[in-house]
This record gives C-alpha cells, sequence and structure tokens, in this order.
C-alpha cells in the first residue's frame, strides 16, 4: 500500500538566518516495515514491498476495467483482514475526528477508509500507466484564479486526503505552472525506484519530484522557486522524519507541524493555498480550494510561523472533516488512549 508522502522541509536556514529555534524532531513513528522482522526477510512481498506495486500496475494494465468493482473490494477485504497494525491506526485516528462507537462502527470506519483509499490507489496507476486519468471538478475556483493571475509563486499545501495528486499536478496541467512535489522516499528502495520510473514517464518535465532526506539545501531551492513564479506543493499533515516542527493540536490532541511550508511563504512573502482532492466516483474527483493564507512578517518570526501554522492545521481539520474516510493516514497520529 504505497503512499504518495508528500511532507514538508522546507528549511529556509540559508536564506532566513534570523530564525529562533524550532522544535527538532527525529521524525514520525516509524512505520511497521521499518522495523518489523517479517520486512527485513521479506522486504519483496511486505505490504510496502514491490511486489504489491507491480502486482497493482500490472492489473491496472491488463485487467478490464468492468472488473475493478469485483477486484479492487476483493484486495481491500484482503488487507483489511491482515493488516491488523494499520487497522488498529486508522481507528485511532478516526476516533480522534468522529469520536467513539462501538466496535461493530469501529471496523466499518476502517472497512470505508480502506476501500476508498484502494480506489484512489487504483486511479492513481490508471493515471500514471494508461490513458485513462482522474477528471476533477473545482469548487472555489477565483481563490485560484486570483493567484494565477497575480503572476507570483505560492505554496500549496494540502493533506493525505483522496486524490490528492491531482492538486499538486492541477498548476502544470491547467496553466503552464511548474509545479515541486515534496514527498518522502518510499520504504523499499526498489519500489521507490520503480514509482520514480513511472512518475518520470508521465510528467514530462511538467512538475520535479524532490526527496525529503537527498538535498540537505531542498528548502533554499524551493525558496528560489517560488520567487521565480513557480509552485510548491507540500503536505501539511505530516511531518517528515528529521523536519522542523512545532507543536499545535488537531482534533484537540497535540500534534507535531512541519515548518516548512509557513517558512518558505514567509520568507519569499507568498500566499499559501489550502487545496483538498477528493473521490467523488469512478475517476472522478472534487477539487476545492480553501482562502488563500497570508503569513504575516513582522520583526517577531516565531510568532509569524506559529501564526501561519493555525492558519493551516484549521484548513486541514476542516478538509478531513469533510470527508474523513478520504483522509489515509496508516500510522498513529497520537498514542492510545
Amino acid at each position: 500500500m504505497s503512499s504518495f508522502s508528500g511532507t514538508a522541509t522546507g528549511d529556509t536556514s540559508t536564506a532566513d538566518k534570523d530564525r529562533p529555534a524550532t522544535h527538532d524532531r527525529e521524525g514520525p513513528p516509524e512505520e511497521p516495515a521499518r522495523r518489523s522482522i517479517f520486512a527485513r526477510l521479506f522486504s519483496t512481498f511486505h505490504v510496502y514491498g514491490v511486489f504489491w506495486y507491480k502486482l497493482h500496475l500490472f492489473g491496472v494494465r491488463n485487467v478490464p476495467p468492468v472488473l475493478y468493482r469485483v477486484l479492487v473490494p476483493l484486495f481491500a477485504f484482503f488487507f483489511f483482514c491482515t493488516l491488523i497494525k494499520i487497522r488498529g491506526a486508522i481507528a485511532r485516528n478516526l476516533e480522534a475526528v468522529l469520536g467513539p462507537c462501538t466496535w461493530w462502527e469501529t471496523q466499518k470506519r476502517i472497512w470505508r477508509n480502506l476501500l476508498v483509499y484502494s480506489w484512489c490507489l487504483t486511479e492513481r496507476y490508471e493515471g500514471l500507466a494508461t490513458h485513462r486519468a482522474v477528471t476533477p471538478a473545482h469548487e472555489n475556483l477565483p481563490y485560484w484564479e486570483e493567484l494565477r493571475n497575480s503572476g507570483t509563486g505560492f505554496v500549496l499545501v494540502t493533506a493525505h486526503l483522496g486524490h490528492w495528486e491531482v492538486g499538486s499536478a492541477f498548476p502544470s496541467d491547467f496553466q503552464d505552472r511548474h509545479v515541486h512535489v515534496v514527498r518522502e522516499e518510499e520504504i523499499d528502495q526498489r519500489a521507490q525506484h520503480f514509482f520514480e520510473e513511472l512518475v518520470d514517464a508521465k510528467s514530462g518535465g511538467a512538475y520535479s519530484v524532490h526527496f525529503a532526506h537527498r538535498d540537505p539545501n531542498l528548502g533554499t531551492r524551493l525558496l528560489l522557486a517560488v520567487r521565480r513564479g513557480e509552485v510548491v506543493a507540500l503536505q501539511g499533515d505530516r511531518p517528515a522524519r528529521g523536519g522542523r516542527t512545532e507543536e499545535l493540536e488537531l482534533f484537540g490532541r497535540p500534534f507535531r507541524m512541519p515548518v516548512g511550508p509557513v517558512a518558505i511563504a514567509r520568507t519569499a512573502g507568498v500566499p499559501i493555498l489550502p487545496v483538498f482532492v477528493y473521490r467523488d466516483g469512478r475517476l472522478k474527483a472534487r477539487t476545492i480550494f480553501r482562502e488563500p493564507i497570508r503569513v504575516p512578517k513582522t520583526e517577531d518570526r516565531r510568532a509569524d510561523i506559529r501564526s501561519g501554522l493555525e492558519s493551516i492545521v484549521r484548513q486541514i481539520e476542516w478538509g478531513i472533516r469533510h470527508r474523513p474516510y478520504q483522509w489515509f493516514c496508516f500510522r498513529d497520529f497520537w498514542e492510545p488512549r
């Protein structure tokens, strides 16, 4: 179950040297595959292993789409039955959003989440490897047009919701805007290489994919990109390992927010555009733009950063509450209660 998990590192220290210290961290809790013996011994066939990537792609390329309505739920059910730790994480994360419920209702929540994720993953491969692609409808398009007409770059921030990759590619698809997408590497390096080849073949140079751990000067590169009028697309709901964070609250619980998106926007003097892309049916998506966030730039840099982060958290909460079963986070955000 791959996760195109773009995250914000965005350390702009070389361009913004007056930054007061923020919280450093070693990163989020490791995924089960990072530490399990099974993953090390049988990584190819682990849930994060390259076997499942290739199998999914093979099915998308060779199985008639009419059969997807049977096969997609079948594979979702297989993972529902086998991914015990991930099921627990989904249940606890959704409890924070939806509140406590009975055991049976919890199972239904997990099932709905895994089923829609399976569909989104399938349709992602269709977009990467076939002539079929997700068609987005748009809400609040004037927010996008405002930034397009300004001629300046901006930071596009989203969350691991629905067809979020459609939102990341939107500027390049519609307005010839070069987009820089920041993501973390896959756990299985063979899966990483496999997915990189797919993305490179499909993008045709319309957007660049950056990996959070490969370039120590990534924050500076992204800063220069937005200053050139380009778009930087980042995930706001999951800090990168080793990234700089500030602690806020998400759904009333402590949550470490990646500083990167706000630091870049403040230093460059550009807005942040929240966007959420939900699956809306077979090969359909709904892109919802939210009001742009303007990060203040006063003498108190840390207060400015925190103000911008609080605005992003409110947008992320709105995005998750809008369609909670399309929030794809398969690790515990919070310690089990």
